[in-house]
């Protein structure tokens, strides 16, 4: 998926951002960042990586959410000494031996490195098939503007932080994780068949039990009711059952 590199700078940068997003920038320190921008409902609005790059952060983003992303950060701004422009910087990823200035993927170790310069590219691993083995969720397929970042597995990626103190989207991403118990959310499925990527499940006895995403090696990423996932679900033709995540 093609990303676009954003470069926020200004002596307000770090507690401009550290306001708005799930994850804690003291964190920067350690390499990258893996966090979320959400609405004040709290539903999900982008994620993305950060890094401390000398004086400014750069910001890495799906190159979809890259203008829609940049005009929201700038209604935040007000009168902050913040200044966000666009970059023609590039990002190579792969799981080999990491090149020199490479950044380890913070979601998981399986997901290799990151590296920003001149030069995109991957080193031919198949990341679909990590993603789907781990459930790891992808900007605009798993992660749309319906999307509560606790059901899609943030926690466990390592893309929120519960001590880090406000932000837009905070309180109601608290509340579920300390006063409800998910009822839903992405879990891993086994798929024994075909079925496009949005397809419907269905339990044996016909009751909507979720929505598959990605497949990949008799796997797939779904979006499903807890209470109704049992095996033996359908996604159009295809037979569904559900496995840890």
């Amino acid at each position: 998926m093609a990303r676009h590199i954003l470069e926020i700078t200004g002596s307000d940068a770090e507690n401009f951002l550290q306001g708005l997003v799930s994850n804690d920038l003291k964190r920067l320190d350690q390499g990258l960042v893996y966090a979320a921008l959400l609405t004040p409902q709290g539903k999900y609005l982008a994620d993305f990586f950060l890094l401390r790059h000398g004086d400014a952060i750069w910001l890495d983003v799906a190159e979809s959410l890259a203008s829609s992303l940049m005009q929201r950060l700038t209604l935040y701004k007000l009168r902050a000494d913040v200044t966000i422009t666009g970059t023609n910087l590039k990002v190579r990823r792969g799981t080999g031996p990491a090149p020199a200035g490479a950044l380890r993927d913070p979601r998981h170790p399986d997901l290799g490195w990151r590296l920003y310069g001149a030069q995109a590219g991957e080193d031919g691993t198949d990341f679909e098939r990590i993603r789907v083995a781990h459930c790891i969720p992808e900007t605009g397929i798993e992660l749309t503007p319906e999307t509560y970042i606790l059901e899609a597995g943030f926690e466990r990626l390592g893309g929120v932080d519960f001590r880090k103190g406000c932000y837009v989207g905070q309180e109601v991403t608290a509340r579920m994780k300390h006063k409800t118990e998910l009822k839903k959310g992405l879990a891993l499925v086994a798929v024994h068949g075909d079925a496009p990527v949005g397809t419907e499940i269905t339990t044996e006895g016909g009751k909507k039990a979720g929505v598959l995403y990605t497949q990949s090696g008799g796997r797939g990423i779904a979006y499903l009711r807890q209470d109704r996932a049992a095996p033996g679900m359908s996604a159009g033709a295809a037979r569904v059952d559900p496995l840890d995540c």
